[in-house]
């Protein structure tokens, strides 16, 4: 949650003066919004600032995120493999929220994953399928434990499953136009909330 005095924070940091008034209609706080709403547009300007302002960032203020290595507690980007293939995600939020904490390093390791992901960019299933496995190592380490997404994912023919590696954000990784319209509600049956559907444009 991004407070009053954590905004104003941010603004300065930006070199912009704290003052007036911002009204921002979001499905989540967005510092990249604020920075962007007050006139600052610069890439390198806002990761600096969110940087500062929360000691992660990932890379929304860039044209192509989903084309990037990233590294969330440099702000830096780390390598370009090709972008991945077009999918629609319906995300959403599970278990008690979670700040994101810079001194926070208990994730499971992905390593092999990086290694694996240039080639896996071109065929969907394939990036669902690195996308699973991340998401089982990452409830195996941190939990919860009785996180159900892998089995609605199966019950709703999705091609894998994604969890967040910190916080309680999550989603099911689908096929441009295969997802049924039952998903939402399903996912908010079985105890998730915040339901967000969006797409990932993708290279091809």
């Amino acid at each position: 949650m991004l407070s009053k005095a954590g905004a104003a924070g941010l603004l300065r940091s930006l070199g912009v003066r704290p003052e007036g008034r911002f009204s921002l209609r979001l499905d989540m706080p967005a510092r990249v919004a604020l920075a962007r709403a007050a006139g600052v547009t610069d890439p390198k300007t806002i990761v600096l600032a969110c940087l500062g302002s929360e000691g992660a960032v990932d890379p929304l203020m860039l044209d192509d995120p989903e084309g990037l290595l990233w590294a969330s507690r440099a702000g830096r980007v780390l390598a370009r493999p090709p972008a991945p293939s077009r999918m629609e995600i319906v995300g959403r939020f599970f278990g008690p929220m979670r700040r994101t904490d810079p001194r926070d390093a208990a994730f499971p390791d992905i390593a092999d994953h990086s290694d694996a992901w240039p080639a896996a960019c071109g065929d969907l299933a394939g990036v669902a399928a690195l996308a699973s496995e991340s998401a089982r190592r990452t409830i195996r380490l941190r939990g919860p434990a009785d996180d159900p997404t892998e089995t609605l994912a199966a019950a709703k023919g999705a091609l894998g499953f994604v969890i967040a590696h910190t916080g309680a954000a999550g989603g099911l990784i689908f096929a441009p136009g295969t997802v049924p319209e039952t998903t939402p509600a399903a996912l908010r049956a079985s105890g998730f909330r915040h339901i967000l559907r969006f797409r990932i444009r993708g290279g091809r």
